[in-house]
């Protein structure tokens, strides 16, 4: 189920507990429409709305905190390639090979993670059809295999190519823990039976919001709007919960601008 399907979901039950609760509330017995029972009422819904207002503020600043990491990772991680692409050409003649894998590379991350977006252009790259959009691909696993290789194979037949080649090695090493750590952040950051729960907790807000209000439509129009905003919030939750993929998904540029980097012809 996509986010926006979740969003429209959560407004339908949202609406339809709402308007139960107003069909059920005529039917009701007097004693159960005196005073008293409203001002309770009015009680349990203030608590209620207290305790969803403190989840859902807290559930969107994880969510957000979690998006924001998956982003400033991809970002280091862009710069890692950059600056390791930047040591295979200041090492010179020997590192080709290194250096194509890795454009290789970073063109199949791009075609892969975001199929919807133009694919990289003259540069050659894995068939990227199949592969997941988020998580480890063993074909560009492969790669990167291929290109650790030909940078530990780098000769060291001067002093400054050998103070190069052992910069290339550590930024490499750095470059895979980028990797891992993009690869971490991919993942849902949102548990889906609690957001669920959520759905349920807020269900039960507004069959007591049908219960208590009153049968004009003013507070109709209220309800219908407090569905519509928690609908939103619920479509941002489930939105920013999956960084790479939904409407506000990390952005492909760092990638493509490494990528450029690599392309640029040496001076």
């Amino acid at each position: 189920m996509n986010d926006f399907s979740a969003s429209i979901i959560t407004f339908a039950l949202l609406c339809l507990s709402a308007g139960a609760a107003r069909y059920i509330r005529t039917r009701l017995p007097e004693t159960y429409r005196t005073r008293e029972t409203i001002e309770t009422m009015q009680l349990v819904i203030g608590m209620l709305v207290t305790f969803a207002a403190l989840v859902l503020s807290l559930l969107t600043a994880s969510v957000k905190n979690s998006y924001d990491n998956a982003a400033r990772d991809r970002h280091a991680y862009a710069l890692q390639l950059i600056q390791l692409d930047q040591c295979l050409r200041d090492y010179g003649p020997g590192a080709e090979s290194a250096r194509a894998d890795l454009k290789s590379y970073t063109a199949g991350v791009i075609a892969s993670t975001w199929p919807n977006e133009p694919p990289p252009a003259g540069v050659q790259y894995p068939d990227t059809k199949g592969m997941p959009i988020i998580g480890a691909s063993p074909v560009l696993r492969d790669l990167m295999d291929r290109a650790s290789q030909a940078i530990r194979r780098l000769d060291a037949d001067t002093p400054l190519r050998a103070r190069t080649a052992e910069d290339c090695r550590a930024t490499f090493r750095e470059v895979m823990r980028a990797r891992l750590a993009v690869i971490e952040d991919s993942g849902t950051s949102l548990s889906r039976p609690f957001f669920w729960v959520l759905v349920f907790w807020l269900t039960v807000i507004f069959l007591a919001f049908g219960l208590a209000a009153p049968r004009n439509r003013l507070a109709l129009v209220a309800i219908l709007l407090s569905a519509i905003s928690l609908s939103v919030a619920v479509f941002v939750i489930a939105d920013l919960s999956r960084p790479y993929r939904g409407w506000m998904s990390i952005p492909s540029t760092d990638m493509r601008e490494a990528l450029d980097h690599m392309m640029t012809p040496g001076e």
